[in-house]
């Protein structure tokens, strides 16, 4: 079987600040070393489920380069860099057969959750079908849209209640209680690895009983920005549209991989200062 893990930093145990997230702040190489620590806690409940697996790792935090290589399980593939093919899910394809999403954090607006954000400052909320997703459902859509489901999730307990709301037989483990947006009641993160080595045993087990979670084209999405200049940027795109109210675009996807697609690219868009 093939397995990917998509490794965010923010619902790592232990982090609760930007100041273990960014690469330009005192505290990110500290952050890095956990965030590997933790990938290396699922590698292991993975293949000591299915000795045979073909585990691929997607660094899928800020700049997609976090996760320190030499200090990654060998037994597993890096998938990292950007700009890249599907972004925080780069590795998937038909030949997945599961998906893990590890140290996740909840969607912009959602909590109280730490470091909650829809992947970045400037999206205040993306809504498919009029449902609000953040980077825990992009993602959960667009592995469906494949096939293939999304089978464990470790953040703050807000991040594990997102996912329990769409896919509620995945396995979860909420390495923190989140405070507020900068604050948590944190596991130790040995027992944070612990748990994960064994969540994953649990979620490869038992998989068949995890069922895709699909949204079906075409699909209307809306996507609220912070700046209104970053809409007037949004719609020189063709398809994109702007919607009741400064702050939103609007357009219509075939289907979720061309509505993920497009959120990508309005994020890219959005980074743009106007000049």
């Amino acid at each position: 079987m093939k397995v990917l893990i998509s490794v965010d930093m923010e619902g790592i145990s232990g982090i609760v600040h930007p100041a273990e997230t960014n690469p330009d702040r005192y505290d990110y190489q500290r952050g890095r070393s956990l965030m590997t620590a933790e990938a290396n806690a699922v590698i292991a409940g993975v293949l000591e489920a299915e000795p045979m697996a073909e585990v691929w790792v997607a660094d899928a935090h800020g700049p997609f380069r976090n996760v320190l290589p030499e200090e990654l399980d060998r037994r597993a593939r890096l998938v990292r860099g950007k700009p890249r093919p599907l972004g925080m899910l780069s590795g998937l394809d038909e030949h997945t057969d599961a998906v893990m999403l590890v140290g996740y954090h909840a969607r912009a607006g959602g909590g109280p959750a730490v470091l909650a954000h829809t992947m970045s400052d400037a999206i205040l909320d993306v809504r498919v079908g009029g449902r609000s997703l953040g980077e825990i459902g992009l993602n959960v859509a667009m592995a469906g849209h494949f096939g293939t489901p999304v089978v464990l999730l470790s953040g703050d307990d807000t991040a594990c209640a997102e996912l329990c709301d769409l896919v509620p037989s995945a396995v979860t483990v909420a390495v923190k209680q989140a405070l507020g947006q900068a604050a948590a009641v944190a596991l130790h993160p040995e027992e944070a690895r612990e748990r994960l080595q064994q969540a994953a045993v649990e979620a490869v087990t038992g998989r068949a009983r995890v069922s895709p979670f699909v949204l079906a084209g075409p699909l209307e999405v809306e996507v609220d920005l912070y700046g209104p200049y970053m809409v007037d940027l949004a719609t020189l795109v063709p398809g994109v549209s702007r919607a009741e109210g400064g702050r939103t675009v609007a357009f219509t996807a075939t289907d979720f991989a061309e509505a993920y697609r497009l959120v990508l690219l309005l994020v890219q868009l959005a980074s743009i200062k106007p000049g």
